[in-house]
């Protein structure tokens, strides 16, 4: 909520549809049921923090974050991230609910961070307002979709 919240003090798209978004958000959050099993997550898993040693094995990096989580709140980075080739890291048996609510609040919060960037002297502003539009486009979609 804090995202949107920041996001729609510094742009007026996000201004016009924060109660679709928190309402959005409300209800993915209702849906989630409580678990007992978490998995040791990354947090921001992409193919630039999977490294191969000489041996040949895959060695994880940048793991400072590491912490134990949802699985589905890697699998809604990865998504995002990988796009068309995350098909090759999916898993059956995701909860569909909270993968749904982490990808939205993940859109959410790639437009909010990317915003306060700009408040600043960035300088690479268009590759950020990629990332903006991309984000907030995707955030929009999900924001009027059902469950």
């Amino acid at each position: 909520m804090r995202c949107v919240a920041q996001a729609a003090a510094r742009d007026p798209r996000v201004a016009s549809a924060r109660n679709r978004l928190e309402e959005r958000l409300h209800e993915l959050a209702a849906a989630v049921q409580s678990r007992a099993e978490y998995s040791v997550v990354h947090g921001e898993l992409g193919l630039d923090h999977v490294l191969v040693d000489r041996d040949g094995n895959p060695v994880l990096i940048d793991v400072e974050e590491m912490l134990y989580f949802d699985v589905e709140w890697e699998h809604a980075f990865m998504l995002n991230r990988l796009g068309d080739d995350y098909p090759q890291v999916a898993v059956p048996d995701l909860d569909e609910g909270r993968l749904a609510l982490y990808t939205l609040a993940e859109h959410i919060s790639l437009t909010a961070g990317p915003l306060r960037v700009l408040d600043g002297d960035y300088p690479n502003r268009d590759f950020m307002q990629r990332i903006i539009e991309y984000n907030l486009g995707q955030a929009l979609l999900l924001s009027s979709a059902q469950l």
